[in-house]
C-alpha cells in the first residue's frame, strides 16, 4: 500500500511537472511570436519604403542626400534642405528640453515638497498626452504672434550684430520658421524627457544620498556626484526618447516652421523638415519621381531614426560599462 501511494505521488508530481513545462513552452513561443511579428513589420515598412523609394534612387542616385533643391514643376528631388531642417529643429528642441526637463526633474524628487509632487508629476505626465496637433495649433495663433512682437526684436537687438552668430537671427521677424518649430518641439519632448529623468531618479537607494548629506555635501554635490552617475544610463534613454520624439514630430511643426523649401542661415527663416514636407505633399503627389521622392524620404528619415536608436545603445552599453555591471 505504501509503494502503492509513493508511487502515485510520483506520478502526480510527474504530471504537474511536465504540465508546467507544456504552460512554460507555451508562454515561450508566444512571447516570441510577438517579437517576431515585431520584427516582421519593421522589415516590411523598411522594405516598402526601399521599394517605393528606388525609382528616385536611381534617378538621383546619391546626390539625393545633398541636393539643395526641391522642385515639383521641374521634377528635380533632393533630401538636403528637408534633412537640414530635421536636424536644426530637434537640435534646438533637446538644446532646450534637456535642461529644463534636467530642472523639473531635480525639483520633484529632491526639492518639491511632498504635498506638490504627486500633483505636479500628474500634470507634467498630462501633457505628454497633448495631441500634437493641438500643440500646433496654439503655436501658430498665439505663439507665433508673441514670438514675434516681443521675443524676435529682442533676439536681434542683442545679438544681430555678434560676429557668425548674428547670422541666426537676421531677417524680417514674422513669427514662422525653424526657430519657432524648434520651440514647439522642446515643449512637447520636455514630458517626455522629464518624466524619464524623475523616475529614474528616484531609483537612487536613499542610504547614498543620506551618506553624503550626512559628510555635508550640498544638494547640487549629491545630484551631480551621486544621482547622475548612478542614473546615467536611463537619463541617456530618456535624452534619446525625446530626440525620437522631436525627429518624427509632423504636425505642429508643420504648423509653425513655414514650409519653405529653401536653406537660409537665418533661424528666423521659414524652412521644412522631412514629416512636414510628408504631410503637405503626399496626398496630392503625382505618380512618378514626385511620390517615390517622398518615400525616399520617408527612408531617409527611417534611417536617421535607426542611427540615433544606435548611438543611443551604444551609449548605454558604454555606461554600463563603466559602471560595472
Amino acid at each position: 500500500m505504501s509503494e502503492a501511494a509513493d508511487t502515485g505521488q510520483v506520478d502526480l508530481y510527474a504530471a504537474k511537472i511536465n504540465k508546467f513545462k507544456l504552460q512554460d513552452m507555451v508562454f515561450h513561443k508566444t512571447t516570441l511570436l510577438f517579437a517576431f511579428v515585431v520584427l516582421v513589420a519593421l522589415a516590411g515598412i523598411l522594405a516598402t519604403l526601399t521599394i517605393e523609394a528606388m525609382p528616385a534612387l536611381k534617378s538621383f542616385g546619391p546626390s539625393f542626400l545633398w541636393a539643395n533643391v526641391w522642385s515639383v514643376p521641374d521634377d528635380q528631388y533632393g533630401a538636403l534642405i528637408a534633412i537640414y531642417g530635421t536636424l536644426v529643429t530637434s537640435a534646438i528642441a533637446l538644446l532646450i528640453a534637456v535642461p529644463v526637463s534636467f530642472g523639473i526633474a531635480l525639483f520633484l524628487t529632491e526639492t518639491c515638497p511632498v504635498w506638490l509632487r504627486r500633483p505636479l508629476g500628474t500634470a507634467i505626465e498630462l501633457l505628454a498626452g497633448v495631441p500634437s496637433i493641438v500643440y500646433g495649433i496654439w503655436g501658430l495663433f498665439v505663439f507665433v504672434p508673441l514670438f514675434a512682437k516681443h521675443v524676435q526684436p529682442m533676439l536681434q537687438k542683442v545679438l544681430g550684430d555678434v560676429p557668425v552668430v548674428g547670422g541666426w537671427f537676421a531677417g524680417p521677424p514674422i513669427g514662422i520658421g525653424i526657430l519657432t518649430a524648434g520651440i514647439v518641439l522642446s515643449l512637447m519632448v520636455i514630458p517626455f524627457i522629464a518624466s524619464v529623468m524623475r523616475d529614474v531618479f528616484d531609483t537612487v537607494p536613499p542610504v547614498l544620498k543620506e551618506s553624503s548629506y550626512g559628510m555635508g555635501c550640498t544638494t547640487w554635490e549629491v545630484v551631480w556626484n551621486i544621482v547622475l552617475p548612478y542614473t546615467r544610463v536611463g537619463v541617456i534613454g530618456g535624452i534619446m526618447l525625446g530626440l525620437g520624439r522631436a525627429l518624427g514630430e509632423t504636425m505642429a511643426v508643420t504648423f509653425v516652421i513655414g514650409n519653405a523649401n529653401r536653406i537660409v542661415g537665418s533661424l528666423f527663416a521659414p524652412g521644412t523638415s522631412i514629416a512636414s514636407t510628408l504631410a503637405n505633399e503626399f496626398g496630392e503627389a503625382d505618380p512618378g519621381l514626385h511620390i517615390s521622392s517622398l518615400f525616399a524620404l520617408g527612408l531617409v528619415l527611417f534611417v536617421i531614426t535607426f542611427v540615433v536608436l544606435a548611438i543611443s545603445r551604444w551609449l548605454i552599453k558604454r555606461g554600463v560599462a563603466k559602471q560595472g555591471i
